[in-house]
């Protein structure tokens, strides 16, 4: 391998371990492989325009445009032209969409995010401008060590982002690839310099020396820079102490805490459901396997998408505040004792609402939402493996109280019904429809439920997410989606028919486990609305078919015949039917309620199969891998061609047509060619100083031959001398096949690698590539040539012109 070759394949390296630092900024690892993908294509593009007669700088250049093909396949392939291949205009403002997504991401999630195209779009397109400034400044301008600096970039950037999740492997990693392409640079510059100044004869002595050392130190360098800071004291307070926490008292979000829209982590998980354990819990109520786990609580509601408005935190160890409009708490509890697996990640805790209080082992990484009484935390992955025990309210009205609710303050009316001025009409249209023999808030929350879970609507995870005024007419238009567009329409109905609402994330109820254990997995991941009554406060709706458990309160009794009660009770008082048990032996009361007994595994492990089958990251991939393969592929399959052309029948037939043809004198050089090519393809380089017959021995010699293919090889050269020099050449030797009895004697003593190597890399095409850089070549030329000549009559007349004026000047 060339030492050209050696740093294109190294600085490709030291950017794919450097890249790795990246990895924890999003929730998933699978965008690290497209990024793969974009560093070997780019690096294989700057590698091809190396080998054209083209200027240094357009190589950077044309890896720029390779790179931004890329990016318009990977992301904007649902505009390009035939079916998804050929980018074309649309792909661009498709592209342009996607980064502006991305941009706005970035000021919205906390780290890890979710994978979201347009944060994806930013990573592999930041790995592969990094990749092209590494390999312009190593390859192109042989300057490695200045490839340090965009390395170094990429690594500060990664790992200051990731906090937390950064690791000394991502540095020991970074500095690796770094030293190693160090090493291939200083080895080819040492070794030149010892042929100069030591001689052939102790080149090996001389670089080799030299090259040792400088891995010795580089190596004891990286290893003195992981090792030597784990024994010295760490400093917490930083430059400037400004805080207890040694931060700038800002931190991300307020008080330090993590404002990751628990949204985001809802629908990502929707996009790739898995069944993977996250929770198990036990509680004592007999309420357990209805009870919601809620993470977080969305109350602004602008248009674009529903979100958290900032949060007034306070310190956990401080208590839980009382649940917003609960006007009894005598209320029974429930209690719960929660362990979460390590495969959760998530900064906000899972609990029933209203929740009375928590426990957890270390008070001090968490605080609290006074206004929606949601837990946070306030360091990266405490959750993890986190045991906490919590207490809720055994809130259970019945659907007369509900009717009877008290007025809404006007401070939270007026909070939680507000709505952006450009809502469709068509939520608060339909809003009405549906509600239009309503005459309480609770029957029209009970209408919206009853329309959303009638059969107009169908359960679909395919339809692209969304919480904004264009995805909620969208979704009353098509009557398809999942979780998020029922809960966020919802909602957005019950503000326009003036009840306050919000959007709740976080999980349906566990499986039973046995006893009175529950298990809570990751097809789990739920939105729901919460309604707001005075005197019982924030209770949740399901508006969602075939998932999660509709609330006691909105199961169907008979309208009152007196007037409701003004006081909340806390017993239930529901007169429904109790569902016939399934006969399924294996069915916990929650699925039964859902419906879904025996179909649960089926469904799950087909929505794990569609969310990935044929997609456009898995097309785009396999294709980029076949261009990959069919570059690799291309030397061998044209020396096969070119073998084949040059030994193929024909020539001069003898006069009566006896005999043998006699070859032609092409066909003679062609054999000649072949003989060549072929002892360059086993090892043996062409030497062009050589006549024919001198170069036939070299080869015999080099290759130790055996007689008849040191025979057939010599006659080949003979042909060759009569056809070159001789005033009349009669060749009458089968050429053809005296250069396949010299190849096969060249393939025996070569080995098997050589052979190998010789057929799936032969040398030998480099001429394939000498052909094109003298056809590029040819091609400048010939257009400078036609540029002169169509530009001819316009520089004489410019020509004449200039005469003339000079002309009129000298005249008197």
């Amino acid at each position: 391998m060339t030492t050209r070759a050696k740093l294109t394949v190294y600085s490709a390296l030291a950017t794919a371990l450097a890249a790795l630092c990246l990895i924890p900024l999003l929730t998933t690892k699978g965008w690290i492989t497209h990024a793969y993908l974009v560093i070997a294509v780019v690096a294989a593009a700057g590698a091809g325009l190396r080998r054209t007669p083209f200027y240094r700088w357009t190589v950077p250049l044309g890896q720029l445009i390779v790179l931004f093909v890329l990016l318009l396949v990977g992301f904007a392939s649902s505009t390009a032209l035939w079916g998804g291949v050929v980018p074309g205009t649309r792909s661009v403002h498709t592209l342009a969409q996607v980064l502006g997504r991305g941009l706005d991401d970035i000021r919205e999630y906390a780290i890890p995010a979710p994978p979201e195209p347009g944060l994806r779009l930013i990573l592999v397109g930041s790995v592969g401008l990094i990749a092209i400034a590494v390999d312009t400044v190593a390859v192109t301008y042989r300057r490695s060590a200045l490839a340090g600096l965009p390395l170094l970039a990429l690594y500060s950037v990664g790992n200051g982002l990731a906090g937390d999740g950064g690791s000394w492997v991502w540095f020991g990693l970074a500095a690796a690839g770094y030293l190693v392409l160090l090493f291939a640079e200083g080895q080819d510059r040492v070794s030149r310099w010892g042929r100069v100044f030591r001689g052939t004869a102790r080149q090996g002595e001389g670089s080799g020396a030299l090259s040792q050392g400088g891995q010795r130190i580089g190596v004891l360098a990286l290893a003195l820079a992981l090792l030597v800071p784990a024994f010295l004291p760490r400093w917490e307070g930083g430059l400037v102490h400004t805080g207890p926490s040694g931060g700038s008292g800002a931190g991300v979000g307020a008080g330090g805490v993590t404002t990751l829209d628990p949204l985001v982590t809802l629908e990502a998980a929707l996009a790739t459901p898995s069944d993977v354990e996250l929770l198990t819990y036990r509680m004592d109520s007999s309420l357990a396997d209805t009870a919601y786990l809620r993470t977080g609580s969305l109350d602004q509601f602008d248009g674009t998408a529903w979100k958290l408005s900032n949060p007034a935190v306070t310190e956990l160890k401080d208590g839980l505040p009382a649940p917003e409009g609960l006007a009894k708490t005598d209320i029974p509890a429930q209690q719960g004792d929660f362990q979460a697996t390590d495969r959760l990640e998530s900064s906000w805790l899972p609990m029933p609402y209203p929740a009375s209080g928590v426990s957890v082992p270390n008070p001090g990484d968490w605080k609290v939402d006074t206004l929606t009484g949601t837990v946070l935390s306030t360091r990266d992955k405490a959750i993890k493996g986190l045991r906490y025990k919590a207490t809720a309210y055994d809130v259970r009205p019945t659907a007369a109280e509900l009717r009877g609710a008290g007025p809404v303050p006007p401070k939270l009316a007026e909070h939680y019904t507000e709505l952006p001025k450009d809502l469709p009409p068509v939520v608060r249209e339909k809003a009405q429809d549906v509600t239009r023999n309503a005459s309480t808030a609770y029957d029209r929350a009970l209408a919206l439920q009853d329309w959303f879970t009638s059969s107009e609507f169908t359960y679909n995870t395919k339809i692209k997410a969304g919480t904004g005024s264009t995805a909620i007419a969208d979704f009353l238009r098509d009557r398809k989606g999942f979780c998020v567009h029922f809960a966020s329409t919802m909602a957005a109905m019950a503000r326009t028919l003036g009840i306050p609402s919000r959007v709740a994330v976080g999980f349906t109820p566990g499986d039973a486990k046995g006893g009175d254990r529950y298990s809570v997995n990751g097809l789990m991941y739920h939105a729901w609305p919460e309604l707001y009554f005075q005197g019982f406060g924030w209770l949740r709706f399901e508006p969602t078919p075939t998932r999660g458990v509709q609330p006691r309160y909105t199961e169907p009794v008979a309208a009152p015949a007196t007037a409701p009660t003004q006081q909340p009770t806390a017993a239930a008082q529901s007169t429904a039917p109790v569902a016939a048990p399934s006969s399924s032996s294996d069915c916990d009361p929650k699925l039964r309620r859902m419906g879904e007994c025996g179909d649960k595994g089926k469904s799950a492990a087909g929505a794990r199969q569609d969310s990935w089958l044929l997609s456009w990251q898995v097309l785009t991939t396999l294709a980029a891998v076949l261009v990959v393969l069919a570059l690799l592929l291309t030397p061998m399959v044209w020396r096969e061609l070119l073998r084949r052309r040059r030994l193929g029948a024909g020539g001069r037939r003898r006069p009566g047509g006896d005999g043998p043809a006699e070859p032609t004198d092409a066909q003679v050089l062609a054999a000649w060619d072949e003989l060549i090519d072929s002892a360059w393809d086993l090892g043996i380089p062409p030497d062009e100083s050589r006549t024919p017959r001198a170069a036939a021995r070299r080869i015999a010699e080099a290759a130790e031959l055996d007689e008849a293919s040191a025979a057939a090889a010599g006659r080949v050269a003979l042909a060759t001398e009569r056809v070159l020099y001789a005033r009349s050449a009669e060749v009458s030797t089968p050429v053809a096949a005296d250069v396949r009895t010299a190849r096969d004697g060249l393939r025996a003593g070569a080995g098997r690698v050589g052979r190998t190597k010789a057929v799936l890399l032969p040398p030998s095409s480099a001429k394939l590539w000498w052909q094109l850089s003298d056809a590029v070549l040819a091609a400048r030329l010939a257009a400078r040539g036609r540029v002169a000549r169509a530009t001819a009559p316009l520089r004489r007349g410019l020509d004449r012109l200039r005469r003339r004026k000079g002309a009129d000047r000298e005249t008197p």
